[in-house]
């Protein structure tokens, strides 16, 4: 039995119909030049996609509505590219904290511009010397009359070569996580340049960059929230962003498993089907079992989250199971395929490249380990 009742199943439609207009019959094609055209975004503004789980004063819909979101992600992840869902989706990191915290006049410049498509948002918090510690930043802002002066550097943006506003953590105060705030920065601000466009493994399609600033000036008006408090709302965003990549992590499992499934019932080897074969029916009895477990664990948590309870431990704990779970089947859907899965018109070779970064981002294993270890009291 799932969750989601007749409303979220109007906007699992409207996203389906979306890929399959939009993104599927171009997708191959994006992967390989490494980016997808900015228009998609205005095209998701104008389905209603991006507002989703926003207010409705700023164009929203399904505010506070978490498994609103986990049927439209859902859905999204079926275009099998994981660099396009996390582009598309930057503004989910980015603008939850402006939506919150920002005064009055930011939110109205920026929130409804993002959610039509017509502006991109990126969060800037990763610093290379960082990775996952963000207590210890070193990105400063200093506050010179009605300006903040940004020196430093970000890696690892998603969206950060085309955004139009970045959500930057900075260092307003002492050491540690009580000395962080939050920035927009918009881009064209003096000072403040993006680097090169970073190459990866996976997320092909998926624009990520440096970002630098050297004595950059932005208005004091653009301090989102109480300056040195900045923590508080990064580490209450992070919740529903891992929550997010655990979705991206059973839908990019669930996809290598139905590619494996269609393959072996196509497919023959010594006279007959290889899904004739014990050893290949157990694989797919195994990748199907961990499939099941995990997305029903992730839906649980999502419940909890609707209903505002502390979830911290699942959370982490559905992050970590589950990209565990996306590692596992996309390798046994490659190995299945064989020498095709290893080609690059294989759908199963790019889910198995896009998974290697689910239990990196957004808090790396080891440190979701961390997050559940102190919750048990450990």
């Amino acid at each position: 039995m799932h969750p989601f009742n007749d409303t979220h199943e109007q906007i699992r439609l409207t996203v389906r119909r979306f890929v399959e207009k939009h993104v599927l019959p171009y997708i191959r094609e994006w992967e390989e030049a490494g980016e997808f055209p900015r228009e998609i975004y205005q095209l998701a503004g104008d389905a209603g996609i991006l507002g989703i789980g926003y207010d409705e004063k700023w164009g929203g819909i399904g505010a506070g509505d978490v498994l609103m979101k986990v049927a439209a992600s859902e859905e999204l992840m079926r275009s099998t590219s994981g660099g396009l869902v996390a582009s598309l989706g930057s503004l989910d990191i980015a603008l939850p904290p402006v939506a919150k915290w920002a005064s009055p006049a930011l939110k109205k410049t920026v929130v409804p511009a993002v959610l039509r498509g017509e502006k991109i948002a990126a969060l800037a918090i990763t610093e290379p010397s960082g990775g996952s510690d963000v207590a210890s930043l070193k990105t400063r802002a200093r506050k010179e009359g009605d300006h903040y002066v940004v020196n430093g550097s970000k890696t690892f943006i998603t969206s950060g070569t085309r955004a139009d506003y970045y959500t930057v953590a900075v260092r307003t105060g002492n050491e540690g996580h009580g000395g962080i705030s939050l920035l927009m920065i918009e881009r064209g601000t003096p000072g403040f340049t993006v680097g090169r466009k970073l190459q990866k493994m996976g997320w092909w399609c998926s624009d990520t960059a440096e970002l630098f600033f050297q004595d950059c000036k932005v208005p004091a008006s653009h301090l989102i929230g109480v300056e040195n408090a900045g923590f508080i709302a990064i580490m209450s965003n992070f919740q529903m962003e891992r929550l997010s990549l655990a979705i991206m992590a059973y839908m990019t499992a669930q996809l290598a498993y139905e590619e494996a499934l269609r393959y072996v019932k196509e497919r023959e080897a010594f006279g007959r089907k290889i899904a004739g074969f014990q050893v290949i029916r157990h694989k797919l009895v195994d990748m199907a079992t961990r499939i099941n477990i995990a997305r029903q664990y992730t839906l649980t948590v999502a419940e909890k989250m609707q209903t505002k309870q502390n979830c911290v431990t699942e959370v982490s704990m559905a992050k970590n199971f589950v990209t565990e779970t996306a590692d596992f089947v996309t390798y046994e859907a490659v190995q299945i395929f064989g020498g095709m899965g290893y080609m690059r018109e294989s759908v199963v070779e790019r889910l198995f490249r896009d998974a290697r970064i689910l239990s990196i981002g957004g808090g790396t294993t080891e440190i979701m380990k961390e997050i559940i270890a102190r919750q048990l009291g450990l």
